[in-house]
């Protein structure tokens, strides 16, 4: 097929740009290079055509989405605490951005979107695990922002006829993640193996039993190119993409630097815990993520002697 990745020199968007490439589709990326890296494309760049472009630039989309059977909508600025300093800016980007995405794609008559949304919509819920059908409570801009996302898709499905999902990430990890604290897409996980590397502390938020549902990026990738294909999907739905296994902060610094030092740092607005029902994703997608931190962290370890 011919796709586009909005937002595919991103840590997750370049993942999938390269499985794309490999199983054969034509790919076109449009990334403004914000927060994404032309070095995370090296892998598929000689069989890409990439676009320095932004999603704010609405006429550059509806000519860029011509003739695209499917785009992967994964473009954002991400994180919640710059969000909570600069909501005006997220917002352009997140909400008018998406907006631009869908208006696009309808004008053109893309078969469907792909749309990366946020566990964070859930913010902090009293039952677990969290299901699709609770209340959001989005506790930032960025929760929001990711959940007005969500709606625009259902109602572009609705009244437009054009086919979108949503695949809500649940704190996802792995490679060319940024291991800069203030960086864009900055988990734990990432942060973390920086502060391991320069043989500093391991800064930890609050007291460090807050959980959260890691999931590895080849398990978000596996769910769109599933969301790509199933005829299960195309109205709007939303589906948790998580481990299903939450884990401590601690323990994930346990993990990564048994020996190390902690730092702790005052707790900050975030939810307590977060932890994915993946049965939507059974029924719909055919899949659950199956890797574990475990293992990831062991392969890590094996390259780094």
């Amino acid at each position: 097929m011919t796709i586009i990745c909005v937002g595919g020199a991103g840590f997750i968007g370049s993942h999938l740009t390269d499985r794309l490439v490999k199983d054969g589709h034509e790919i076109s990326v449009i990334d403004n290079l914000s927060t994404g890296k032309f070095k995370n494309l090296e892998k598929s760049i000689s069989e890409i055509t990439f676009i320095n472009g932004d999603i704010r630039d609405l006429d550059l989309l509806m000519e860029k989405f011509k003739g695209i059977d499917v785009v992967f909508h994964t473009a954002a600025l991400a994180r919640v605490q710059p969000s909570i300093k600069d909501p005006i800016k997220w917002n352009e980007n997140n909400i008018t951005g998406t907006l631009n995405v869908l208006w696009a794609a309808a004008q053109n008559k893309v078969k469907r979107v792909i749309y990366s949304a946020s566990s964070s919509a859930y913010g902090n819920q009293k039952k677990m695990p969290l299901i699709e059908s609770m209340i959001p409570n989005p506790m930032s801009p960025y929760a929001l922002q990711k959940l007005v996302g969500e709606m625009y898709c259902k109602l572009f499905s609705d009244i437009y006829g054009l086919e979108t999902v949503c695949l809500r990430y649940f704190n996802v990890y792995g490679e060319r993640q940024t291991e800069l604290a203030d960086g864009p897409y900055a988990t734990v996980i990432g942060v973390f193996l920086g502060q391991k590397k320069k043989g500093m502390p391991l800064t930890i938020i609050g007291d460090g039993t807050q959980s959260r549902d890691f999931t590895y990026v080849d398990d978000i990738v596996e769910a769109n190119i599933r969301a790509m294909k199933t005829e299960m999907v195309g109205k709007g739905e939303t589906i948790n993409i998580g481990k299903g296994d939450d884990q401590s902060i601690n323990k994930i610094a346990d993990l990564i630097d048994p020996k190390g030092k902690r730092k702790y740092l005052p707790k900050r607005i975030e939810p307590k815990k977060t932890l994915a029902s993946n049965e939507k994703c059974k029924e719909l997608l055919g899949f659950k993520p199956e890797t574990t931190i475990e293992e990831v962290i062991k392969k890590w370890d094996k390259i780094n002697k």
